[in-house]
């Protein structure tokens, strides 16, 4: 029995199209509304800090791709399924009165318009959505240019590769998808309404059916053949080999050849499936599917395999080196590495580096060494120059800049002193105190670098505040100390309300200021009632529309964060992790570097950003990148952001950046030129960390420039563990020892130094490498942060055969030195725990020195570090001092107690007595006595005990080790007086 579906649409009741439209509207609030929301408040924000041709910019575009992936998505399957539906059978079969189809057919007949118009616009909706996420890619599309540069395999301009080839990717993406979904969707229902049953030996299919689904699937084809022509460009990105990134040999030889033999392959099935679907055989179709399988299985995969097996793997090296030629080539320039930037020193230590005793205390290097680490002195800038508040504090890793006071340029470790809302009190907390009353920090704080205390206070910095009470305090004037926006503003929720109030001021400024009023251009304005309704719905909080204090001045300070403040105005750029304040013509300014990055270039080796930039002082205050994958970056923009009005200002620095270029095509204004830079400001340039980090880690290898070496990675570096970093479960007291693999990288450090081949001390970020697996030295970088010659690159090289010690080896030589392990103030006393700073790696003398500053801590809540000890290392000898001074006058040749540790942490000699001479000999002065002997050899049982505890992680064990060493020194001493006597008074008697 045959019937035709019935075609009647009963009508619904008022009531029921009330209760939907009721049902519609909730969920479009639930799903809108807070977006809406949020975006009209971009759009004030965006108004405040006059970007809003960003914020309209964006949103056009996001607008336009919604609609036009929307409505193209929609509109494939919706023509699909219509199609479907209206070459259905006129006559449909049924099996029975239990047939389920015939349930399902009858449901959607009587709802064919929500079926047939509800799907495809819900897909729409969802392909909308994700489109507006290719804002960027369609922009660069059409504001790209060229880079001057062509690939080294099809000759195109790399412009074409990082601007329009993601663009096609994405279209191509989007094809496939319409054309698989509207497949389905006309599968479906030409099942549904009978086009296609399955019934019977072999089931039947409609002629219209056929012919329907068989175009939908020629047109996959076709765009199939279509992919593996852009597979080709996408092969220049390629990761096949383990060595490096690019077309190897297998790619441009086998893949290539393999894609446009697909590519016929692929448009002569196509064409099968177009004739196909007019035809009642199947079997050509049919053959072509099968071809286009067996083909892509033999010619896409098999061939490139058996000739990467057969062919390249046994002459990998000599077959890949001119494609390792070209990653060499496009990964220096993809990341700013090429030879015009670096200036290579061959340097060797071992026959190059004077006697300590010939070593100048006028030399630049020596007399701006760094004694405070930012990393580990924010709870004592907490304590010292908080000024006894409880709500002012500092972030975790402070920053370091120079300046130049009373004629003398020298580093300081400085900060704004800013509100933190995490430290005040419960009682401070309530919703006026936390947003109306305590809304700004108030100081700038600096300490040299370089310089302790001394006295009573001796071991911490020398801390100066310039802030209401002090404005010029330590030579640094600050003509507007107030600070509203800073990085301990971390929150959404950390906003503060200004302005305004039907009383008197309000904002606590100082204890012996009257309160304060803000009089800065910051903030959006929320006087009229609306903006008012927006806020507290968009905040939660009904305060805003309730409170007194608010009225038709009264302004919010929302995005506090110096980052988050670039991020939204630049949302092209890649901002640094760690900001710094700089006080540039008496205002505090924080400075954000500004990376565009790329995801892919052409050759360039890609690069994990998460992970290279992670490093032992990632966390807190500084931001980690985002875990993806970049082949190109670009330190291109300076952004400063005015720590009291919030003013954001946008510097190119590289005005050759053709990336930069297309952004300022698309945001044409508000990136300023580089003539623009006031040069007070470009005097606090810094060179960023977080580009420096993948900088180095490439240079570890890319500073090989033969194809044969680079392939046997003979002569790569490794960026060395930090070996200052305490894991849990292990001795804070004994940092180094293991370079843990869970470690994480030393950070680079910014060091004021005169390094060889510079003219004078220069500002510059340092860091050192080791060889692969190895822990000898083998390489020194440093990058300038001198105007004069900012980003060049200074790399020493040390000989390949030396065995300069690297930063694990010195640490070792430090914490087996018997003058500081047995340092009860560190290590005897329960009560306080000892920080190892950063350990700086500087070129001094034709030497290599190592110093590190040692903090101690109370165990306590409210406890803060201060300096301890200073540690020097030069020519493989060690001194330990109170500070860096007293070090360096305990640096002689018998102070080092690991004496082959060159070649490695193996053996170590009796350590040397208080007077750092060595033990005596045999031979014109008496012999060994068997008390020194028997002392020796139990300071040397100590030494491994001290090692093996320090393996273990076993507290009690290395307590117990470091007793038996200090009574074995002492015992070692008492033995050598002894014999010294007695010797004397041979001599005497003879």
């Amino acid at each position: 029995m045959a019937s035709r579906p019935a075609g009647a649409l009963p009508r619904l009741s008022r009531r029921s199209k009330i209760l939907i439209g009721i049902g519609v509207f909730i969920l479009l609030v639930l799903v809108l509304g807070n977006r809406l929301l949020a975006k009209y408040v971009d759009w004030l924000w965006y108004g405040e800090v006059n970007f809003r041709s960003v914020f309209g910019t964006q949103l056009v575009t996001e607008i336009v791709l919604f609609f036009a992936a929307g409505v193209f998505m929609a509109g494939a399957v919706l023509l699909a399924m219509f199609l479907a539906y209206r070459t259905r059978p006129v006559f449909v079969p049924v099996t029975g009165s239990d047939d389920p189809l015939t349930r399902y057919r009858a449901t959607i007949v009587r709802r064919r318009k929500l079926f047939i118009i509800g799907i495809p616009a819900l897909i729409g909706l969802i392909t909308g959505w994700t489109a507006t996420a290719q804002w960027q890619t369609v922009q660069l599309l059409f504001n790209g240019g060229s880079f001057g540069q062509t690939d080294p395999q099809f000759h195109i301009d790399i412009g074409f590769y990082v601007f329009t080839l993601p663009f096609i990717q994405w279209i191509k993406s989007l094809l496939f998808v319409a054309i698989t979904l509207s497949f389905f969707a006309a599968l479906i229902t030409h099942y549904l309404f009978g086009g296609i049953r399955l019934a019977g030996r072999g089931g039947q299919i409609s002629v219209p059916a056929r012919i329907h689904l068989g175009l939908l699937i020629g047109l996959f084809v076709l765009l199939k053949a279509g992919a593996y022509y852009l597979d080709r460009y996408e092969a220049l990105f390629s990761g096949h080999s383990d060595k490096f990134n690019g077309a190897s040999y297998t790619d441009v030889n086998a893949l290539l050849p393999a894609k446009l033999i697909l590519l016929c392959i692929a448009v002569f099935c196509a064409v099968a499936f177009f004739v196909g679907a007019f035809m009642r055989n199947m079997q050509l179709p049919a053959i072509a599917f099968v071809l286009m399988l067996l083909s892509a299985l033999l010619v896409g995969t098999v061939w490139p395999l058996l000739m990467q097996q057969f062919s390249v793997s046994a002459n990998a090296q000599q077959k890949e080196a001119p494609y390792i030629e070209r990653n060499i080539q496009a990964t220096r320039q993809a990341y700013g590495i090429t030879g015009d930037k670096i200036d290579r020193i061959p340097y060797d230590p071992g026959k190059s580096a004077k006697p300590i005793s010939q070593v100048s205390q006028d030399d630049p290097t020596m007399s701006n060494i760094r004694v405070l680490d930012p990393a580990i002195l924010s709870p004592t800038f907490t304590q010292l120059g908080a000024g006894n508040k409880n709500f002012y504090g500092f972030p975790d890793n402070l920053g370091i800049d120079r300046y130049t006071v009373g004629g003398k340029k020298q580093d300081y470790i400085v900060a704004a002193r800013e509100i933190d809302p995490n430290k005040l009190a419960n009682t401070q907390r309530d919703w006026i105190n936390k947003h109306l009353v305590y809304t700004h920090g108030n100081g700038f704080v600096a300490a040299p670098a370089n310089q302790i205390k001394s006295g009573d206070e001796g071991g911490y910095p020398d801390i100066k505040v310039s802030d209401l009470d002090h404005p010029g305090d330590g030579g640094l004037r600050v003509n507007q100390p107030r600070i509203y926006y800073g990085l301990l503003n971390r929150s959404p929720d950390d906003y503060a309300i200004v302005g305004g109030g039907t009383g008197a001021p309000r904002e606590y400024d100082a204890d012996n200021k009257p309160k304060y009023t803000y009089q800065g251009s910051g903030g959006v304005q929320i006087g009229n009632w609306f903006n008012r309704l927006a806020f507290a719905a968009y905040y939660t909080e009904r305060n805003f529309l309730f409170s007194n204090d608010i009225d038709d001045s009264s302004r919010v300070i929302l995005k506090r964060d110096p980052r988050d403040r670039v991020q939204a105005v630049a949302p092209w750029l890649t901002t640094d992790g760690d900001p710094y304040p700089a006080v540039v013509n008496g205002q505090v300014e924080w400075i954000v570097d500004g990376y565009t990055t790329l995801s892919k270039y052409p050759y360039s080796q890609s690069t994990p950003l998460a992970q290279a930039t992670n490093v032992s002082t990632t966390g807190g205050s500084v931001r980690p990148q985002e875990d993806r994958n970049i082949g190109y970056i670009r330190n291109s923009v300076k952004a400063t952001v005015n720590a009291y009005t919030g003013k954001v200002s946008l510097y190119s620095v590289d005005e050759q950046d053709p990336v930069l270029k297309a952004w300022e095509r698309v945001f044409p204004g508000t990136v300023k030129p580089k003539s623009a830079i006031p040069p007070a400001l470009s005097e606090h340039f810094r060179y960023p960390e977080d580009l420096f980090k993948v900088q180095r880690d490439l240079m570890a290898k890319y500073h090989v420039s033969n194809p044969q070496e680079f392939y046997s990675q003979n002569s790569f570096w490794s960026v060395p563990k930090d070996p200052t970093y305490h894991e849990e479960n292990t001795p804070a007291a004994q940092p180094g020892l293991r370079p843990s693999r869970e470690a994480p990288g030393q950070p680079p450090y910014y060091v004021l130094a005169q390094a060889p081949g510079q003219r004078s001390p220069t500002f510059q970020l340092t860091s050192t490498f080791t060889p692969l697996n190895r822990q000898n030295m083998a390489g020194w970088l440093s990058a300038s942060s001198d105007p004069r010659n900012y980003g060049k690159f200074t790399m020493l090289t040390l000989p390949s055969g030396a065995q300069t010690r690297g930063p694990f080896q010195t640490q070792n030589a430090f914490d087996t030195n018997p003058a500081f392990t047995t340092d009860r103030t560190l290590f005897g006393n329960k009560d306080v725990e000892p920080k190892f700073g950063n350990l700086l790696t500087l070129p001094v003398a034709g030497g290599i020195m190592y110093v590190e500053p040692v903090y101690i801590q109370r165990n306590g809540q409210d406890s803060y570090p201060n300096l301890a000890k200073v540690l020097v290392s030069y020519n493989n000898q060690v001194g330990v001092g109170n500070n860096l001074q007293d070090a360096l006058n305990k640096l002689t040749p018998g102070s080092d107690s690991t004496p082959g540790s060159d070649q490695g942490n193996e053996g170590q000699q009796p350590p040397p007595s208080s007077s750092s001479q060595p033990p005596p000999s045999g031979g014109g002065g008496g012999g060994v006595s068997p008390q020194l002997s028997s002392a020796v050899r139990d300071i040397q049982g100590a030494l491994e005990q001290v090692r093996d505890a320090q393996r273990s992680g076993d507290f009690g064990k290395l307590g117990e080790a470091y007793k038996q060493l200090d009574e074995a020194t002492k015992r070692f001493e008492s033995a050598q007086g002894n014999q010294s006597g007695a010797n004397g008074g041979q001599s005497g008697g003879g």
